[in-house]
């Protein structure tokens, strides 16, 4: 499971930033935001608005810890989740009357985590017996906190916002985390950190990988 979250993942990685991207690469082939794009359905789940996709008699499931700017994403035999932690407000540069600095405030990475405990619990009442996560960008710090549980059975960490070393450190279950060779939210200095945390850390599967381009949040 983990190696085919892995790969699914991987190649979603520079399409997920929209603002402040020093690498060409990070938009193209953008996604297509138009309201009857993707196979998939809003409903509640566990009291979140979420989108979801694939099968859901699935006993597999992938939960998507977005980027600040939403995309949607899915993926062939899995029940993917992808919930509304902003509640219908991602984060607006352009809307002057709203700073990054209060939009966090109400839209912490705290309540995110606190928000996906509950997501998985309703999960798993419905029989899902396997859960993976990734995270994306702000999303990244969501899954870090998951990852030093027993919530989920695998993680991807991509372009992660915040996530410090003493999180690496405390990771319990299979891990991946995916950077840019430039990266200003996770430099070199901190991915060489990282690197050596995962090695030291008694997790059975853990990895860290560098895609060849550039982002800055």
């Amino acid at each position: 499971m983990f190696t085919i979250v892995l790969h699914v993942l991987f190649v979603t990685l520079c399409l997920q930033l929209q603002q402040g991207v020093s690498g060409p690469q990070c938009l193209e082939h953008p996604p297509n935001l138009n309201g009857t794009s993707g196979a998939g359905s809003v409903i509640k789940v566990g009291g979140l608005k979420a989108y979801v996709t694939g099968p859901s008699h699935s006993k597999l499931a992938i939960i998507l810890a977005s980027d600040i700017y939403d995309k949607v994403a899915s993926t062939a035999g899995f029940h993917v989740v992808v919930p509304d932690f902003f509640y219908g407000e991602p984060y607006n540069p352009n809307n002057t009357q709203r700073n990054f600095t209060g939009w966090l405030k109400d839209h912490g990475t705290d309540k995110g985590f606190e928000d996906t405990k509950r997501l998985i619990a309703a999960l798993k009442n419905k029989g899902v017996s396997k859960i993976g996560a990734a995270g994306f960008c702000w999303g990244g710090k969501v899954v870090a906190e998951l990852s030093k549980g027993y919530y989920t059975k695998a993680a991807v960490l991509l372009h992660p916002y915040n996530v410090t070393l003493d999180d690496i450190k405390a990771v319990k279950t299979p891990i991946a985390i995916l950077v840019a060779q430039f990266d200003n939210l996770t430099p070199p200095e901190l991915t060489k950190q990282f690197k050596e945390a995962l090695s030291t850390n008694k997790v059975s599967i853990s990895q860290l990988r560098m895609v060849k381009c550039s982002l800055s949040a």
